[in-house]
């Protein structure tokens, strides 16, 4: 394919982009941003997939998300029931997965088929915010328990003390996502069975202490080929982010129900300790490299995403202006900030952009059949995907449509900043409710789906024909 001369928009032949050679290897720097991944150097399979989300979902936030869903007043059996229920939706993950093999790019240059070149402007710079909003949280976490390890070993940093940790956690979370793909991908599978093994030894503590009557109920990817198959690619990433996630989360409630004593430290780590006093110190320690772990695929993501957006930069120096832009926010909310209230706005608030997103992305997949002209995602002016100046404004309408239903349906109350949509509290037996996810997908599928259609379909049969 990367030899073929291409018809542009208006019937004109075109060359492909310029595709430079390089090793899909670990631990040399990648040069690829949002390029075009060549047949020949797609060398991932299906099961790298796999290891890459469990290698990021064995991490110690997982334990706690579990332990955080007793607060809301439920037993065990139904902790247990809302955890199975929600890892459901990592199927969500497969699915936006599954457009990488064909296209041989990014998720957010796949997000100009239905936005167009300018249009997808917008979505990226909301996922860019999003994903430093992640990489915000994992290097303060690190921070934090750094903090906290000194101060169990009786030395209370300072302010000077603190600003050192911030840039040491940054400089050592760039080391990986510098390197690139090929080098998270093989880190995060060698450290996912350390994790297993650790958190083993974490549920022996947990399992050692741990009743029957605890369960009596009390009122209350683009580098894998073109030719892989979707079901692997789908399951690969969909098992690979529930399965891990499903094991920690039960861990989590489990230790909930055997001790409500945790970690507190700058800020409430909130993580039940379920092990004896001197398996803390090596806890938090392996906290610590987790954390800085699991960050590499958000700072990656957010680094080619910031190309997708348009600022000519390459991939390392994106790498680079990610890692100042978290230094400096952290230092910030370290000192002058409320962390709980503003990561939980952070996270009620990513939804009213994220959730029309993916279903614009996917009603779009769907209608052109899986079809995309690879070379016109990364066109400038004479690809498929131009449209009327760069923007597709059906897309842009329904994206539009799709924030303002959310927003009806949100509640973030208690968070920074704080707002209850209008329908939230009207509905009998939903009372406070947050339904800004549903209704944003839904709405963003159907007027896209409306608007665009005709149109969309017939591009996919003038792909088919190129």
């Amino acid at each position: 394919m990367s030899g073929d001369v291409v018809a542009g928009r208006h019937g004109r032949p075109r060359q492909p982009l310029e595709e430079i050679p390089q090793e899909y290897a670990a631990f040399k720097i990648e040069q690829r941003g949002i390029d075009l991944i060549p047949d020949a150097e797609r060398e991932m399979r299906p099961s790298g997939l796999f290891w890459l989300w469990s290698g990021a979902v064995f991490n110690v936030e997982f334990f706690f998300y579990g332990t955080l869903i007793m607060f809301f007043g439920l037993d065990v059996l139904q902790a247990v029931a809302a955890i199975l229920i929600g890892n459901l939706f990592y199927a969500l993950l497969g699915f936006a997965s599954l457009q990488g093999p064909k296209t041989g790019t990014t998720a957010f240059m796949v997000s100009r088929a239905p936005f167009g070149q300018n249009g997808n402007r917008m979505v990226a710079l909301f996922n860019w915010v999003t994903q430093v909003g992640f990489e915000i949280e994992g290097i303060f976490f690190v921070v934090a328990t750094v903090i906290l390890l000194f101060s169990l070993h009786g030395t209370n940093l300072n302010g000077p003390a603190k600003i050192a940790v911030i840039i040491i956690a940054a400089l050592l979370q760039m080391i990986v996502p510098l390197l690139g793909h090929a080098t998270i991908t093989k880190v995060l599978r060698y450290l996912a069975y350390v994790f297993i093994v650790f958190f083993a030894v974490l549920a022996g503590f947990t399992f050692n202490r741990l009743h029957l009557s605890t369960f009596h109920v009390h009122p209350v990817s683009r580098d894998l080929p073109r030719d892989t198959p979707s079901s692997r690619t789908f399951w690969a990433a969909t098992l690979g982010g529930a399965i891990p996630s499903i094991i920690l989360e039960l861990l989590g409630v489990f230790a909930f129900t055997i001790t409500q004593k945790n970690f507190v430290g700058i800020t409430q780590i909130g993580v039940p300790q379920s092990f004896p006093d001197w398996f803390v110190t090596p806890f938090l320690i392996f906290a610590i490299f987790q954390l800085l772990a699991i960050n590499t695929i958000d700072m990656y993501s957010s680094g080619v995403t910031l190309q997708a957006l348009g600022v000519p930069v390459r991939r390392w120096g994106a790498v680079i202006i990610d890692t100042v832009v978290c230094a400096v926010i952290t230092g910030f909310i370290l000192f002058h900030g409320n962390f709980s209230k503003d990561f939980a706005g952070f996270l009620l608030y990513i939804v009213v952009w994220l959730a029309p997103w993916f279903a614009i992305l996917m009603t779009d997949y769907v209608l052109r059949r899986r079809q995309y002209d690879s070379l016109s995602l990364r066109s400038a002016r004479d690809g498929l995907y131009w449209r009327n100046g760069g923007i597709h404004w059906p897309a842009i309408i329904a994206q539009v449509v799709g924030m303002v239903a959310a927003l009806l349906w949100i509640n973030a109350g208690t968070a920074f900043p704080a707002y209850t949509g209008p329908i939230s509290n009207h509905f009998p037996g939903l009372h406070g409710g947050d339904f800004s996810w549903a209704i944003g997908m839904a709405v963003g599928a159907l007027v896209y789906w409306a608007l665009a259609a005709r149109g969309v379909r017939r591009e996919a049969a003038q792909t088919v024909r190129a």
